[in-house]
């Protein structure tokens, strides 16, 4: 019976040391030397301070930034711990809001929505994107078309001319992984930072 049970024995903590320490740790090391900013979390340092990550949303809400996707993450309730309350781009608890197409208040949610965004834009079809939450909660993108749509709203609070703006997000439009993957897509964080830019001119 020992004799069948010592490689078994030496076969796990082998294969524990290979899989579970070795490979690991040649993988963390191989991405921090060739991808150093990525596997550092892809932080945007403005001024030497962290402002954000382009890969984590950020919650805008003044009229004048671009606003990103509704966010469905949530936080414990300070009040009610067994319970949750909206706390947009909680990195901490990312999700989807798990409502189904049949729950009625999803469509109310949406419908409120979709109501705000033709008051700020009337007449304009409004990007899905704008009024739909991204799987994560935590989607740092919009479409250009999302971005186009909030361009009145901005440069007016902005005292800008509408095409200036426009021409700002045209410049951060970033196209297709390797021209076939995704969808052309501009990051919220990082076109607020040029609008700021934009406003120091």
């Amino acid at each position: 019976m020992l004799n069948q049970l010592r490689p078994a024995l030496v076969l796990l903590t082998a294969l524990t040391a290979i899989t579970g320490l070795a490979y690991p740790l040649a993988m963390t090391g191989i991405a921090g030397t060739i991808f150093p900013a990525e596997a550092a979390g892809s932080l945007i340092v403005r001024d030497g301070k962290v402002v954000g990550s382009s890969l984590i949303g950020q919650s805008f809400t003044s009229e004048r930034y671009f606003q990103g996707r509704p966010s469905a993450t949530s936080a414990a309730d300070p009040a009610d711990a067994t319970k949750t309350v909206p706390a947009p781009y909680n990195a901490a608890n990312s999700s989807g809001s798990n409502l189904g197409p049949t729950s009625a208040a999803l469509a109310e949610r949406v419908k409120a929505d979709l109501a705000a965004r033709q008051a700020e834009n009337p007449g304009q079809p409004v990007p899905v994107d704008l009024v739909t939450t991204s799987g994560s909660g935590l989607d740092p993108d919009l479409s250009p078309d999302a971005a186009l749509f909030q361009v009145p709203r901005v440069a007016k609070a902005r005292n800008l001319l509408d095409d200036r703006v426009r021409s700002l997000v045209a410049s951060q439009v970033r196209g297709r992984v390797l021209g076939i993957l995704g969808e052309p897509r501009v990051n919220v964080l990082a076109l607020n930072l040029a609008l700021d830019d934009l406003g120091r001119k």
